[in-house]
């Protein structure tokens, strides 16, 4: 079956986050992380059906959206997930606040890499909780987490790991002995790990595959809640259908205790687009996932060749973590953005001197985006 990624649809009057920032200004919105792209048919048609039966009551217990996830989780990471294990929920960044809350006290910190997804950062805050972030290093063009820098940081306050594979912004799929340290590092100091997975079904490495943290052992599923979505492998983040895998019905019940009676159900149109995307969007996905690999591959060699600029290439999703310390300006966002690119500041990840791009859009608006790359560049002072 062919699929067109190619196909422009013009999202600026469709009340959309992303194109909406630049609303009338000559501005590629290239920052926030959904796709250009149309979601599958089957989601398409799955919603319509629904909507067609006209009522919208209140939903119960999700038992197909619940039974697909697990259906997929199997397929495509012979992992094998129990539904009582599995709490819904309406957005992995929900989770993130609630693994926080439910698993470290006001005087307890957690634990996230730096730079990172800004919600790991957020979830702290805003629960007025401390955090210690350890930094990633660039190791043979892939980012990885330094657990060595905890040495002499620890206070004994630590109580959650907060993990994000494959990583956000630096695109790395950890393998399995990295993983295996990750584990031994939360079992040296007796910590609860959350990891954020909900990139995983965009690996665009040929020969990688995603390995679920909580697969790698008994002990490291009894310590994890495990974050997934189908939102941007489809598409359909403004939907909001997401899960948590907890096997330990203690932390479980902790999980559950914060979220009861604050995060609300998810809406039933969403779980039905989450459920149909699991169940038929498989030769979708692997499509999608080819022209993404065939976008990453060419911006990567067209970034590196401008004088100021790196970027290692991303083993998954649809974000390029481009290093711009070479370019010689106080602020890279802000510097591209007068030049016509809307791209993620670094900051908000946790290094102002570094952009994250999102190609998750058609081959046409990336060669778009990365002339203007090379004028802003050409322009700089």
């Amino acid at each position: 079956m062919a699929f067109n990624f190619d196909q422009r649809i013009d999202r600026r009057h469709s009340d959309s986050l992303k194109w909406n920032k630049y609303a009338d200004q000559d501005i590629l919105p290239l920052w926030v992380a959904d796709t250009d792209f149309r979601s599958p048919e089957s989601v398409i048609e799955a919603i319509q059906a629904r909507a067609e039966h006209g009522i919208f009551g209140y939903g119960d217990k999700p038992a197909g959206f619940i039974d697909s996830a697990i259906a997929w989780l199997a397929s495509r990471y012979h992992w094998h997930v129990n539904p009582e294990w599995i709490v819904v929920l309406p957005g992995v960044v929900t989770g993130l606040n609630l693994a926080v809350r439910a698993f470290t006290a006001p005087d307890e910190r957690s634990i996230a890499p730096t730079p990172i997804y800004p919600p790991f950062r957020g979830a702290a805050k805003l629960a007025e909780r401390g955090q210690l972030n350890l930094p990633l290093s660039l190791q043979q063009g892939r980012w990885l987490l330094d657990l060595a820098a905890a040495d002499g940081q620890m206070t004994g306050k630590e109580r959650l790991l907060m993990l994000c594979n494959p990583q956000n912004p630096g695109g790395t799929v950890y393998r399995r002995d990295e993983l295996q340290a990750q584990l031994a590092f939360a079992q040296q100091h007796d910590l609860i790990v959350c990891s954020d997975e909900i990139h995983c079904d965009l690996v665009l490495e040929p020969g990688v595959q995603h390995i679920p943290f909580a697969t790698l052992s008994e002990d490291a599923a009894q310590r994890s809640i495990t974050l997934l979505s189908p939102s941007k492998s489809f598409n359909i983040a403004g939907l909001g259908a997401s899960i948590a895998i907890i096997p330990n019905a203690e932390l479980r019940a902790r999980f559950d205790r914060v979220r009861r009676g604050i995060v609300p159900d998810v809406d039933i149109l969403a779980l039905t687009a989450a459920e149909a995307a699991w169940r038929e969007g498989s030769a979708w996905l692997s499509a999608q996932n080819d022209y993404l690999r065939s976008n990453r591959d060419w911006l990567v060699s067209q970034v590196n060749k401008l004088t100021g600029l790196s970027l290692s290439a991303p083993e998954a999703s649809y974000l390029a973590w481009i290093d711009a310390r070479g370019l010689g300006v106080a602020s890279p966002a802000i510097y591209f953005e007068k030049h016509g690119l809307g791209l993620s500041a670094g900051r908000e990840f946790g290094d102002d001197q570094f952009v994250r791009l999102n190609f998750g859009c058609t081959r046409a608006l990336l060669d778009e985006a990365v002339a203007r790359l090379q004028r802003a560049v050409a322009a700089r002072p």
